[in-house]
């Protein structure tokens, strides 16, 4: 009968195999980590050039400071206050205009400012709409001036928004100049030499897009919030308008629901 005799490495390859492992793994990981010693600011900015920080640095801070002023800009208290609409609604519910004129030109808001140049043209000799259609035209008159001066700084988020893809297309077309510069002095496709152009390139056009995607959603959220506030200043004049009406024309109102209805 054959026997089989399995053969089994001795202690000592086992152990001069480890010690070789382990003194090649210092090695190894000092190769691996000079491959990823570049920190994220390195690679997606710094990378780029100064055109790159110039598009992040211009765009953003033009971004942030714009949002920033029409955050603080565009809020209630500065529209349409409830403290403002609950004492205008009591003067113009019991018809004291001239009260309430006086009290719209103390309140630097919106709603004040507008009531203060509108409400003077209330016509007390026509008691059926007391002049409503002049009142409602100083009121678009007010709007249209007043809006075009709201909508500067909001527009110019929309500028930022068409401006920095242009910027970071100009900092493509100048990657690829200067691509192309370097694969014709080298007369040849040397990727080690390219990379630092094409970087430029791609970086360029990615932080231009960036600034411009937030920028748009900037201009249409404040646009969108201001034009809300507008409207809540508008509905606030009409009702006010409406009050001091059914006041004048209460008795009026009154004569026409007959009583003794048989249901």
């Amino acid at each position: 009968m054959n026997l089989i005799h399995t053969s089994r490495p001795s202690t000592g390859w086992i152990v001069g195999s480890a010690l070789s492992i382990l003194a090649t793994a210092p090695a190894l990981a000092q190769d691996e980590s000079s491959g990823d010693s570049k920190s994220a600011l390195d690679t997606f900015l710094l990378d780029g050039g100064p055109l790159t920080i110039f598009i992040v640095a211009v765009g953003l801070l033009s971004l942030i400071s714009l949002s920033v002023f029409n955050f603080m800009n565009l809020t209630k208290a500065k529209f349409a206050p409830d403290d403002l609409k609950g004492a205008l609604y009591d003067h113009m519910a019991n018809c004291r205009v001239r009260s309430a004129i006086e009290l719209s030109a103390s309140h630097p808001s919106y709603l004040g400012r507008m009531l203060a140049y509108s409400l003077p043209n209330i016509d007390a000799t026509r008691p059926e709409d007391l002049g409503r259609d002049h009142v409602e035209d100083a009121i678009a008159d007010f709007s249209i001036n007043e809006s075009r001066k709201q909508m500067t700084l909001i527009s110019l988020l929309s500028l930022v928004a068409q401006a920095a893809p242009m910027m970071g297309l100009f900092g493509t077309v100048f990657g690829m100049i200067k691509a192309f510069g370097t694969l014709s002095q080298n007369n040849g496709a040397d990727p080690s030499a390219l990379a630092g152009d094409i970087s430029i390139a791609l970086l360029t056009t990615m932080w231009g897009l960036v600034v411009a995607l937030l920028s748009l959603f900037a201009y249409f959220f404040f646009k969108n919030r201001f034009n809300a506030l507008v409207a809540e200043s508008h509905n606030t004049a009409e009702g006010l308008i409406n009050a001091s009406i059914q006041t004048v024309n209460a008795d009026a109102h009154l004569a026409k629901i007959p009583e003794g209805i048989a249901v």
